[in-house]
């Protein structure tokens, strides 16, 4: 009889598995149960040390040099193509908005007072309107003599000479400012004017005369 090493049962001889378990009969007669058997499938752990240097440390052999030349380069682009490029300034931007201007400019008087009375014009503002007495003040351009009704303000409008540029601007006169006849200018909101344009102060007209520095 062979006694099952698994689960006791008795077997007869010669056979080679359990008839109660079906687990394999060890070979040797007497009753004896031989140890289970070991699973192959089972990988014996590699000995200490064995193969781990390979695995874990990555291999440099991709990185060596081949005839002397590495394998793989960092890329080198021209630096100077990445980099975005600044627009080189406009002239217009270049020019500083203080430069002197290139001409002389004034005022003449062509209707509603002392026809053919001139007024030059100053780099930067002039003031248009009439003396006052209460400050003292008198404004570049002093229609006080041409305005006998009063219908110029004491402080009626601004014309500004910048660079090249002449505006003028309404600054809350009473009866406004015009230019070439054109609707009442908003207080405040400077409008260009060029040489030969009309400008009406009040009953007052006036003509800009622009003349270049010879």
């Amino acid at each position: 009889m062979i006694k099952c090493g698994e689960c006791g049962y008795e077997n007869m001889d010669g056979l080679d598995y359990c008839d109660g378990c079906g687990a394999k009969l060890a070979a040797a007669a007497g009753g004896t149960a031989a140890a289970p058997a070991e699973n192959k499938s089972e990988t014996t752990p590699p000995a200490p040390g064995a193969d781990i240097d390979a695995k874990a440390t990555p291999s440099l052999a991709a990185d060596a040099p081949v005839d002397g030349q590495p394998t793989s380069e960092v890329p080198t682009g021209d630096l100077k193509k990445e980099t975005p490029e600044t627009p080189a300034p406009s002239a217009d931007a270049a020019a500083p908005s203080g430069a002197p201007a290139t001409f002389k400019a004034k005022l003449s008087v062509v209707r509603g007072g002392r026809k053919g009375q001139e007024f030059p014009l100053e780099d930067g503002n002039n003031l248009v309107g009439r003396w006052d007495p209460e400050t003292g003040s008198f404004p570049e351009v002093d229609l006080d003599a041409d305005d006998p009704e009063a219908k110029i303000s004491r402080k009626h409008a601004l014309i500004r000479i910048d660079g090249g540029k002449i505006t003028i601007e309404d600054i809350g006169s009473l009866n406004g400012t015009y230019v070439n006849r054109q609707p009442r200018l908003s207080p405040g909101s400077p409008a260009e004017i060029k040489s030969g344009d009309e400008v009406i102060i009040g009953k007052t007209f006036l003509k800009l005369v622009v003349e270049p520095i010879s």
